[in-house]
């Protein structure tokens, strides 16, 4: 009863850091109802889940990363490695689909462990790390496809992008899923307050006895892993890859963090704030489709957005524009 009343506690407290990007999707969805009838349809909806998923799986381990103080550039090129390297296996090599998808998961999730181990042994940068390891990434997936699209339209395969379960897309469980066991890991273990605090402050981390080289590794790997498990979710959802799948799918997951309220300085931010953060992503980008906005246009809102989100961090972190204006004179 008593971890009950504490879980709700926490959930109130979570739910009322949220006010504000809820308030705002509410707005954002009022808008689109109001300007196009086919926002607000059941197959629009779940049309959204399922362009949302790949972000959600992104943004999930974006937010271990960022609360630890730092970030990660090759969650895209990992979603090609892995999309690429399943479909390529089940369709060149002729592997059983369960086989073919173990293998690009396993791909896509040794970039993760060579971001780790290079971060949790070196003082070089994440950015610069994983900057690097995006362009090896890129280049894997290029020389093994060798600039073709691989198609794969085994039907075991394709359910995972296209099925559904009690008319429900198959993807709203995976996101679910996916935020379930995350919020674990978060909430629920040594290792998810260890992120927090190494976030807050990694010196006094250290003196606390925590092992800041193990858990840089798990946040890295952890990240990689769910960008795997993208982009095998974004070959089964186009029944085929390509070595440009999941250009800039960082600069979603990173939008979509820090929207949610994340703080960019580490320590500070909820799973629930970076799940709205992806919903209002989705919603915006198929709003904007709806719309018929020009995509050169989408880039700008999107780069927008990002620019806003990180400047109320900062705001946030300076104790408010009154204190930055007191500062600057």
């Amino acid at each position: 009863m008593q971890r009950m009343k504490r879980s709700l506690r926490i959930f109130g407290k979570n739910v009322k850091g949220c006010i504000g990007i809820l308030i705002g999707l509410l707005v954002m969805c009022l808008a689109l109802i109001l300007m196009t009838d086919k926002f607000f349809t059941l197959s629009n909806l779940f049309n959204i889940s399922r362009q949302i998923a790949i972000n959600m799986f992104l943004a999930c381990g974006m937010t271990m990363v960022i609360l630890l103080g730092g970030i990660d550039l090759s969650v895209g090129s990992i979603i090609a490695v892995s999309g690429c390297l399943c479909c390529g296996m089940a369709s060149w090599a002729k592997l059983p689909v369960p086989a073919a998808i173990l293998i690009g998961i396993l791909a896509g999730t040794m970039i993760g462990v060579l971001n780790g181990a290079i971060i949790s042994t070196t003082n070089i940068p994440p950015f610069i790390v994983t900057l690097a390891t995006m362009n090896i990434g890129r280049g894997i997936a290029r020389l093994y496809t060798n600039a073709k699209t691989i198609s794969l339209l085994n039907p075991s395969f394709t359910f995972i992008g296209a099925g559904q379960i009690f008319g429900v897309p198959l993807q709203l469980y995976l996101i679910i899923l996916v935020l379930l066991v995350t919020s674990f890991i978060l909430g629920k273990t040594q290792m998810g307050r260890s992120i927090y605090h190494v976030g807050d402050n990694e010196n006094a981390a250290r003196y606390a006895g925590l092992n800041v080289r193990k858990i840089r590794f798990f946040v890295f790997v952890y990240s990689g892993f769910l960008a795997s498990l993208a982009g095998i979710l974004s070959a089964a959802r186009t029944f085929a890859a390509t070595m440009d799948m999941g250009t800039s799918a960082e600069m979603d997951a990173i939008a979509a963090v820090v929207l949610g309220g994340t703080s960019m300085s580490g320590g500070r931010g909820t799973l629930m704030g970076t799940a709205i953060g992806a919903i209002i992503i989705g919603v915006l980008n198929n709003g904007m489709n709806l719309l018929g906005i020009n995509t050169s246009w989408q880039y700008v809102v999107q780069g927008i957005v990002i620019i806003l989100a990180v400047y109320i961090d900062f705001i946030k972190n300076n104790g408010g524009i009154a204190r930055i204006f007191k500062k600057s004179k």
